[in-house]
């Protein structure tokens, strides 16, 4: 599931999508993004939530696992944010 990439998305990423700015209150959905040398959750994989805070050049994100809500410092390469209407 996490070991390839389709054949339109292979090589480097752009800057843009390792610099993307995202802002507090967005939705993001966590995405693994291979072949870098930052680390991912295979678990997290698919999980969506809410950034509450920017810590350094990562993102503080509010995922509900069950009822319990936890919090998780992700690098902005591993966030994608949704298109959700409020």
């Amino acid at each position: 599931m996490l070991k390839r990439r389709p054949i339109r998305e292979k090589g480097k990423r752009p800057l843009s999508h390792i610099f993307k700015t995202l802002n507090i209150g967005d939705y993001v959905t966590l995405k693994a993004e291979l072949g870098g040398t930052i680390p991912f959750l295979k678990r997290m994989q698919g999980k969506s939530g809410r950034i509450t805070a920017k810590r350094g050049e990562s993102y503080i994100v509010i995922i509900k696992d069950g009822n319990r809500p936890k919090q998780y410092i992700v690098p902005s390469i591993h966030l994608k944010k949704l298109k959700i209407s409020q």
